[in-house]
Order: structure tokens, then C-alpha cells, then sequence
């Protein structure tokens, strides 16, 4: 039903149909309430908090999965090569935890959310999650005390932390229609600040309503690894012609599916809900003789016995790469500021 409604959604989203335009009017009042809220930090009466440290936030405007998770490993790796010592903050959506926690390797994806235990895991720096940013980064620094730069992972609406960058992210649905929520997919409107903004899609694909000078990024698969043990490897071009499905609990499943379509794999998709809950019995009734699942779902899949025993189940990493250099502007940018 949700899945559904969603979907149903998703489609007057991106055109200007009889449903978006039935619900314009709410959408203006929505457009209302966020520049109320805005300017009430801009003009002082709600405060703002600057940490000690730079912090760069990236987030995302269109309601839904863009591609932010891919940008924060990156951006962390990238910090950490360039002689920072980078720590993340995020809301971890469906965590349990009311309080502030920590991420560890051995944390559970239903206490700190699936996003923040993947960055920990592949970005190997601190993260924190809670809903309040603020708090969740003070925490950070004070077990984390090397830590010299913060990345709020889909922050961008938080504006009681003050921020020295903002990355904004789109794929290839772009804008959608234009309009704000409910009558279209905008949290705030197309035009709002920015210091860079980064389009995640494949080469010769324009995002509507997307600056054209956007920074190009796209997601590269690597290595396949058996969800019951990084040691069995396979490359995606041993796996053609063999019975396939692939399973994606994302913002945008068909990203997925159309990267591994490039890639030359014929399979039947399996599109989950955003943060799907798996079971033991997930896949049972799947016959197949290789599940393909993403880094995202396999943190949570790990943690199920029955799924980590299935040698069928096999995760696809991605790793994001640019066709324009972003961190040398961005690091000039911190420095400046």
C-alpha cells in the first residue's frame, strides 16, 4: 500500500498533472513556512551554533535518495588523504536511538540507522548520529578530539548549525516539476543557496532544472563480495548469464538497476522501499542462483544469521567518481573561509 501511494507520488512529482496542480495551494502555504522558518535564523531570533571546526554539509532538495551516502564515503576518504581528520554527524533515518550514539562496526542498523553504519564502516572515521546536529557533532568532538573538520550527512535543512560549505545534490530526475511539497518533490525551493552542486548521473543525461555547470558525478560498481565474507570476490563480467536478481531497499532503485544494466547483467529487479526491513525469510521464495544487494541493504542484511549464511546473496559496492575535479575549490573554499 505505501509502496503504492508512493509510486503514485513519485509520477505527479515529475510532471505538472491534475494531481500536482490539485495540490498546489498547499504547496504554496509549505513555501510559506519554510521561508518563515529561514528567516527567523537569518534575523536573529532563532540562534545558530558554530562549532570550532569547519563543517561542509551535504544534503539534497528533492524528497528521496540522490546519491548522498556515495559523496560523504568519498569526500571522507578524500579529507583523509589530504591530511584531515574528517568526522560524520547524520540523523540516522530509522534509528531507534533517542539519544545521541555513537557508530561503531558492531553497531545495529536498527539502533543507528543503515546510512551511518555503512559511512563507519567504509569510511573508517567517527560518526554520530542523532536528530539533533548540533549535539551530535559536540559529542563527536569531545571523543573525538583529533577531528578538525565535520561532513553533516543530509543536513542542509538543519539551520541551527552553521555551516562553511553546502553541497547540493540532484540525480537525474533533477528538479521534477518545480514545485514544493506535496504538489512536487522540493523540500525548499530549485533556487536556494549553494556552494557547489553536484548532479549524480551517468554522462550525456541532463537533469531538469539542474544548473549545467553542475559537477558531474556518477557511481562505478566494484568488485562483487559474498554478503557472508569480504575473502569470495567476483567481477561482474563472471556473473554474466547466470540467473539473476537484484534486490534494492533505496531512494532510487532503477539507479541501481540501470548501473548494473550498463554493466552488461540481465536480471530480474527487485525494488524495495527506501530502508527496507529484511527478515530471515526475505528471500526465500526468490529462485535464483545469485542475489545481487546493495552496500546499503547488506549492513542490515549481516546482521540476519539466515541471510548471512544464503551463498546466493552477493553486495555490490560503488565508489563515486567525478569528471570535474571538486576538492581542490572545496578546500580552497575552507581555507578562505
Amino acid at each position: 500500500m505505501r509502496s503504492n501511494l508512493e509510486a503514485i507520488l513519485m509520477r505527479a512529482w515529475l510532471r505538472r498533472g491534475w494531481l500536482a496542480c490539485l495540490l498546489w495551494p498547499l504547496s504554496r502555504l509549505f513555501q510559506f513556512i519554510v521561508s518563515f522558518r529561514f528567516a527567523l535564523f537569518v534575523m536573529g531570533y532563532k540562534s545558530q551554533t558554530r562549532l570550532k571546526v569547519p563543517v561542509i554539509v551535504i544534503g539534497n532538495i528533492f524528497l528521496g535518495g540522490t546519491g548522498k551516502t556515495p559523496l560523504v564515503i568519498w569526500l571522507a576518504q578524500q579529507l583523509k588523504q589530504a591530511g584531515w581528520h574528517p568526522g560524520v554527524i547524520s540523523r540516522g533515518y530509522g534509528a531507534s536511538a533517542e539519544s545521541i550514539a555513537e557508530v561503531v562496526k558492531d553497531s545495529l542498523a536498527s539502533v543507528v540507522g543503515d546510512e551511518p553504519l555503512l559511512i563507519a564502516l567504509r569510511a573508517e572515521c567517527p560518526v554520530t548520529v542523532g536528530r539533533d546536529r548540533v549535539a551530535a557533532a559536540r559529542t563527536l568532538l569531545a571523543h573525538h578530539p583529533e577531528t578538525n573538520i565535520i561532513i553533516s550527512d543530509d543536513g542542509m535543512q538543519h539551520y541551527a548549525l552553521a555551516r562553511d560549505v553546502e553541497i547540493l545534490m540532484f540525480d537525474q530526475r533533477g528538479v521534477g516539476n518545480g514545485w514544493l511539497l506535496p504538489a512536487g518533490p522540493l523540500r525548499e525551493p530549485a533556487q536556494r543557496r549553494r556552494d557547489f552542486t553536484v548532479l549524480n548521473a551517468p554522462a550525456g543525461i541532463d537533469a531538469p532544472g539542474v544548473d549545467a555547470d553542475a559537477i558531474r558525478m556518477h557511481l562505478m560498481p566494484g568488485k562483487l563480495f559474498s554478503l557472508g565474507g569480504h575473502e569470495l570476490q567476483m567481477t561482474l563480467a563472471e556473473i554474466k548469464g547466470r540467473r539473476i536478481v537484484a534486490a534494492a531497499g533505496i531512494g532510487h532503485p532503477e539507479r541501481y538497476f540501470t548501473m548494473l544494466r550498463t554493466a552488461g547483467l540481465v536480471f530480474d529487479a527487485l525494488a524495495l522501499n527506501d530502508h527496507h526491513v529484511f527478515s530471515a525469510t526475505s528471500f526465500c521464495d526468490i529462485d535464483a542462483e545469485l542475489i545481487l544487494i546493495t552496500e546499503k541493504d547488506a549492513v542490515k542484511c549481516r546482521q540476519i544469521a539466515e541471510l548471512k549464511s544464503d551463498a546466493r546473496i552477493w553486495v555490490v559496492p560503488v565508489g563515486a567518481q567525478f569528471e570535474t575535479d571538486l576538492m581542490a575549490p572545496l578546500l580552497k573554499m575552507i581555507s578562505e573561509k
